[in-house]
């Protein structure tokens, strides 16, 4: 089995995004749920078999927060577990821009 974790940063105020709320799928059926705590980081407390999901993040709700205005309402990033492992995906973060990669 394989955990998960994510971290999110906010590139425009160089600090990590606090209370983001993020869901975790599987094809159309949801995980599980949360919110990015004081740092930005997120552990799922499910263990993952090998298969396809997907992080959804909701960013409108972050940005109301911050007051800034945004570009991408929400944020997708689908991946693939393919091996017994911790998989981590961090989400960088900007008003017009989002970039992530496979973490460690």
């Amino acid at each position: 089995m394989s955990s998960l974790s994510t971290h999110v940063l906010d590139t425009a105020l160089g600090r990590p995004a606090q209370g983001v709320p993020v869901q975790l799928y599987q094809a159309d059926v949801v995980l599980a749920t949360g919110a990015t705590n004081d740092d930005g980081r997120l552990a799922f407390t499910p263990t993952l078999e090998p298969g396809t999901y997907r992080l959804w993040f909701d960013v409108a709700t972050y940005a109301a927060t911050t007051g800034q205005d945004i570009f991408f309402p929400e944020v997708s990033v689908t991946f693939l577990v393919a091996d017994e492992r911790h998989y981590h995906v961090p989400l960088l973060l900007s008003p017009f821009a989002f970039s992530t990669y496979r973490g460690s």
